[in-house]
């Protein structure tokens, strides 16, 4: 089989398509063999691994994931091309799986008739939906098939596990800037397939300018150069210039989706920025996002979390800056307040950070997850009746106002987690001054508590110490015969019950004086 992706009359052998003058620049350039192919050279380098399978035919399944434009659909015709097996090509968002299963069935029929197998090229598989692509297992499995598929989303998340197990997973990076521009330099020479006939001069900083502008797609940069030299060629020149190209390109275009891994990518970039304390990279990234099209408000929200979760009560105005640039973006929209979100992300970044509360809130969640519920503490019950005080709820409670230390001694926690601590406060910043606060809060506790110990026992131990008295028995005597009392002439009450004015006992509740709590605390 010829080692050359298209022939000489023009038309590429794996699916027909003839190259004339009006077929786009990037795909009459695509490369005719893996020598033209530039990426990693791990795998389509001298010694990389696919150049090695394509010469020995024995190539494996694989999943080529990348970005547009650096060479998936490339690299599966030029496997085709170099090797003895049958070639179809498929994009999966014109394909359902009724038609696919026909393709399948064929293939199968074609290794029983003529022992040879079909690579199966599928474009953008993650479309089908991860039921779906069980239709190809029974094929691959059989051998009837090598399946190539191409995909611009994380595998991991996109195919399901039964068909990654059987497919090697090749990464296709961004091209560097430098590939870019050996691929236009070599459009511009080629004079059977490029634009070499039509003598374009291009200087080096046009040149650099295509490369830096394309964001590491061939595609997009091979399509600006041939908009420019028929933009040139409408002046009657044949000159290409800086200029000229960013006339063209307005503004440059940013690989983004916004339901996609790079979206994951680019905020994880800035939250790790703003953790590192990079301000320079703080910046960066989230200029990025908001010129790619991300929505303000969803930046806003993760400075937001930002300032609660890793700088926490190391600086608690942190927060507050956040909010402030959450409403400021709200007030005045797009673009002014990207101003107020880039101020609220340096600040985060070159605060002092602390993820303590983070922690003790990770930590407290396992432990109600984990652990019984166990009930309220007694003590520190809602004791708003005189029933739920007789039964215990509020006894030993001690109004922390009322107590000189400023504490009332008392245990707040489960009887499980008694002496848990949660929150660990770090010596940065401002929280440095709460470690001390809270260390000197615990110290005043723990006295309190030994104090209250050693004064139960001291009660306990008079109690034990005192002596019983034990009744002797009276001598005999005859009974006293009882006198009867004087009788008192009949006085009226000195204040006799009236309507509106029932007579009351101890506590009991009255009209306009309902029961209340001693301490005068509600809870």
């Amino acid at each position: 089989m010829s080692d050359l992706l298209f022939e000489r009359d023009g038309v590429r052998p794996d699916d027909g398509v003839v190259l004339t003058a009006e077929t786009p620049l990037a795909d009459r350039m695509r490369p005719r063999s893996l020598d033209e192919v530039e990426g990693s050279e791990e795998v389509v380098g001298g010694n990389g691994f696919l150049r090695r399978a394509i010469a020995e035919d024995r190539v494996p399944s694989l999943i080529f994931w990348g970005p547009p434009g650096v060479g998936k659909t490339t690299l599966a015709r030029l496997i085709a091309a170099q090797t003895s097996s049958s070639f179809l090509s498929y994009s999966a968002v014109a394909t359902g799986v009724k038609e696919m299963r026909e393709v399948l069935d064929g293939a199968k029929r074609l290794r029983a008739r003529a022992k040879r197998r079909t690579i199966l090229f599928l474009d953008e598989i993650h479309r089908f939906n991860r039921a779906q692509q069980d239709v190809f297992l029974p094929y691959m499995e059989s051998g009837d098939i090598v399946l190539i598929g191409a995909t611009t989303e994380n595998p991991s998340f996109e195919l399901n596990g039964a068909l990654l197990s059987r497919c090697k997973v090749v990464v296709l990076d961004p091209l560097k800037p430098e590939a870019i521009a050996r691929i236009v330099h070599r459009a511009l020479r080629d004079i059977s397939r490029g634009l070499g006939a039509r003598d374009f001069r291009v200087d080096d900083e046009a040149l650099s300018f295509i490369a830096q502008t394309s964001g590491g797609d061939a595609r997009r940069a091979l399509n600006l150069l041939e908009a420019a030299a028929a933009d040139a060629e409408a002046d009657k020149t044949n000159r290409i210039d800086v200029s000229r190209l960013r006339d063209l390109l307005q503004r440059k275009v940013l690989l983004y989706d916004k339901a996609g891994e790079e979206h994951y990518n680019l905020i994880s970039a800035l939250h790790k920025s703003m953790r590192e304390s990079d301000p320079d990279a703080t910046v960066y990234w989230l200029v990025r996002m908001l010129e790619a099209g991300e929505e303000p408000l969803y930046l806003a929200r993760r400075i937001v979390r930002f300032a609660s979760e890793d700088v926490g009560l190391a600086d608690p105005r942190a927060l507050r800056i956040a909010l402030d640039a959450k409403e400021a973006v709200e007030l005045l929209g797009m673009p002014e307040g990207s101003l107020a979100l880039a101020q609220a992300a340096v600040y985060c970044a070159l605060a002092p950070k602390s993820n303590a509360l983070s922690v003790a809130e990770s930590e407290a969640k396992t432990d109600v997850a984990e652990k019984p519920a166990e009930p309220v503490p007694a003590v520190i019950r809602n004791a708003v009746t005189r029933l739920m005080r007789d039964v215990g709820y509020g006894q030993g409670y001690r109004y922390a106002h009322g107590e000189p230390e400023g504490v009332g001694g008392i245990e707040c926690l489960p009887e499980s987690l008694r002496g848990r601590r949660y929150y660990r406060p770090r010596a940065s910043g401002e929280e440095a001054e709460l470690s001390l606060r809270l260390e000197a809060m615990m110290k005043k506790r723990q006295e309190k508590w030994a104090r209250e110990e050693k004064s139960k026992e001291e009660r306990k131990g008079r109690r034990i110490s005192r002596p019983v008295e034990v009744a002797r028995p009276e001598p005999a005597q005859e009974p006293a015969q009882e006198e009867e009392p004087e009788k008192e002439p009949d006085k009226e009450p000195e204040n006799p019950p009236t309507e509106g004015n029932p007579p009351t006992e101890g506590n009991a509740p009255t009209e306009g004086n309902p029961p209340t709590e001693g301490g005068g605390e509600e809870g």
